[in-house]
């Protein structure tokens, strides 16, 4: 059997096929005994795996990295409260975000993250509008990572003694610079570089530990600071009720301590398992990548801890405020200070990088989440299939974030928050859900109590700073249109994984060994041996065909008009001295041109015959689009169209009155 010859590709510059390249194919023919289909097939990557404490590193350059601009954020919302307020971050940390994870991590180890979940508990439309909604949030939250942790980055480097006089007043030209330099790697050809991360972490964790520690010598040495701050403490707040309440309020504006959670989960494929291990039951990796998490969310909470005490006690509140030399950078200044030049210029040298380092992770991030989702929903367009294209878009996002915030970190906080705290939110719901699912009623009262947590966190932090919902919505409306246009282009794919036939099927297709096969289109809701006759007569009315040329009928009920790609199942029955074909699928029009092509082997072409639809043009389309129905002979005459250029090979569409 000879497959379709493709259709002469136009000629194109050489900046196009450089941005192109690497493209994986949207589709691929294939042949079977009985004919021909097209098969999308799904495109999956054999990770080389690690263990997990290094992995742990690769999420860490983006969840440790929040460790340079944390405490000054802490410190500017709460002032002397800050330390408290930390406190009730590692609480919500340690008992409510990683069980939550460890339970995303049992659920979902194959790197669908939380956002599978909820796909799964939803179906139909609800279910992929969802999740559209959701990487909305996902590319809220990973654009602000890369604009965030470039400013601060630019805040570091410009405040270091040795270059402040050059570029004391560049913050927002060198944060343009360091997205100009992440999206120049990532157009070059970027590999996540585990070892990199590794060196970068330790390194990190490895000075910040230096500095933290050189803070508890001083303050140890300096008793009298405490006394202060809590002086302080006495006269802002009259009891301890207080004091834990006011920390509650100011939680919300801390939610950037939670980052990292997501990306450890979206990472467990390259997590080694055991030898034992399969697909179906990673058992090694989940454990594995429970410690990933567990460990992660450990050191984090120390430091986070350790290093908002430390400042708030040591570093004047002023230094803070906007324009202050503490202000998104409070580690690093106290490492100047206490420290000396040098040391800080080598932390500053360490905390840019692992900052630069983040953006990178959220830039391989967005290029992972979408691809993973878009593409099986039909809802993403050819050129988004390569990633030169996708990172020239999220670099242009990140310049137009970067200029309107002016680089600054503060201003971009609850953005950030708003992105971060929606997926905790919707992972901490679809987890309380499996709970009670799955008949533990303790865990899900457990995990619904999370969940308010974290709804409430939402509330406050977008009715603070509503900007980072309007960011987000802004995400989300054009990843909806894009999505909605690119479905609509490519409703036209004959987009069949297979077409599988019964056993009773197959027995009634060798009844009809005389080609071409005719097919008569029917209603699968009357299924009167009365209406076969009608619809038969009209059908030979209509080719002026003999009694003598036979015709099997051929209906479609449609199982999930959301999924893009499916597979078709047909059964074989009769009724009366009819002979019906009865197919499964998510469009009809699809479904019939995937059949028609199946069956259309080597011989004459098969051939089906409809009647006019007496619907509206315009309610037809928007009834194939949502429904997978609309006016049918029109749509599966130009799905036959697109996928077989030759006319002679095409299986031929017949309409009649």
């Amino acid at each position: 059997m000879t497959s379709p010859s493709p259709r002469p590709e136009p000629r194109s510059s050489a900046f196009r096929r450089w941005l192109l390249e690497g493209t994986a194919p949207a589709a691929v023919p294939a042949a079977e005994h009985e004919g021909f289909y097209i098969e999308e097939r799904a495109v999956q990557i054999r990770h080389q795996t690690h263990p997990w404490w290094k992995v742990m590193c690769l999420t860490g350059v983006d969840y440790f990295s929040t460790l340079g601009y944390q405490p000054g954020i802490a410190a500017l919302a709460a002032g002397a409260l800050a330390p408290f307020a930390t406190l009730v971050l590692v609480i919500v940390t340690l008992f409510g975000a990683l069980p939550m994870y460890r339970r995303v991590a049992r659920e979902s180890p194959h790197g669908d993250g939380s956002i599978s979940m909820l796909e799964r508990l939803l179906s139909f439309w609800p279910s992929k509008l969802l999740v559209l909604v959701l990487i909305g949030f996902v590319a809220t939250g990973f654009v602000i990572t890369i604009t965030l942790s470039a400013a601060d980055a630019a805040a570091h480097l410009v405040e270091n003694p040795f270059v402040k006089s050059a570029l004391g007043s560049q913050q927002i030209l060198v944060t343009v610079v360091l997205i100009a330099l992440l999206g120049a790697v990532f157009l070059r050809g970027f590999k996540e570089a585990i070892g990199i991360a590794v060196v970068l972490v330790i390194v990190y964790l490895g000075l910040s530990a230096v500095v933290v520690l050189k803070g508890a010598s001083l303050v140890l040495a300096h008793p009298q600071v405490v006394g202060d701050w809590f002086g302080v403490l006495r006269q802002g707040y009259a009891n301890p009720l207080a004091l834990v309440g006011a920390a509650l309020l100011v939680f919300p504006k801390l939610a950037l301590g939670l980052s990292g959670f997501e990306t450890g989960v979206v990472v467990m494929p390259l997590v080694q398992g055991n030898r034992g291990d399969t697909e179906q039951e990673p058992l090694g990796r989940i454990a594995n990548g429970k410690k990933l998490l567990t460990t992660a969310a450990l050191i984090m909470s120390v430091f986070l801890l350790a290093s908002s005490l430390v400042t708030t006690l040591l570093i004047s509140p002023a230094a803070f405020q906007p324009g202050g030399e503490a202000n998104g950078r409070a580690l690093a200044y106290l490492a100047h200070q206490q420290l000396g030049e040098v040391f800080g210029t080598v932390y500053d040298v360490s905390t840019i990088s692992i900052l630069w380092f983040a953006g990178a992770s959220a830039m391989a991030g967005l290029l992972n989440i979408l691809p993973r989702y878009l593409p099986r929903y039909g809802m993403a367009p050819d050129w988004a299939r390569a990633n030169r294209p996708l990172v020239l878009v999220f670099m242009a996002i990140a310049l137009i974030v970067t200029l309107a915030f002016k680089a600054n970190v503060d201003a971009q906080a609850s953005a950030y928050a708003t992105g971060v705290l929606a997926l905790m939110t919707s992972a901490a719901v679809a987890v309380a859900l499996s709970a009670f699912r799955h008949g533990e009623r303790g865990l899900g009262i457990g995990f619904t109590v999370t969940s308010l947590v974290f709804i409430y966190t939402s509330a406050v932090t977008i009715l603070n700073s509503p900007e980072g919902l309007i960011i987000a919505l802004i995400f989300v409306a054009i990843i909806l249109a894009v999505s909605i246009a690119s479905r609509v282009q490519r409703s036209f794919e004959l987009r069949v994984t297979s077409v599988e036939f019964d056993d009773s099927a197959k027995s009634l297709l060798k009844e009809f060994p005389i080609r071409p096969l005719r097919f008569v289109a029917h209603d699968p809701d009357d299924v009167t041996p009365a209406e076969y006759r009608k619809k038969e007569l009209r059908a030979r009315q209509m080719a002026h065909l003999p009694d003598a040329d036979p015709f099997i009928f051929l209906e479609v009920k449609i199982d999930d008009a959301s999924e893009f790609s499916d597979v078709v199942e047909v059964s074989g029955h009769t009724v009366g001295e009819y002979r019906v074909l009865r197919a499964k699928g998510s469009s009809v029009p699809n479904t019939i041109a995937a059949l028609l092509m199946h069956l259309r082997g080597k011989g004459t072409p098969p051939q089906v015959y409809f009647q006019w639809s007496e619907e509206g043009p315009m309610a037809a389309a928007f009834r194939f689009l949502i429904a997978g129905e609309g006016d049918v002979p029109p749509l599966t005459h130009e799905i036959l169209r697109r996928v077989e250029p030759d006319r002679d090979r095409r299986p031929i569409v017949h309409v009649g009155g």
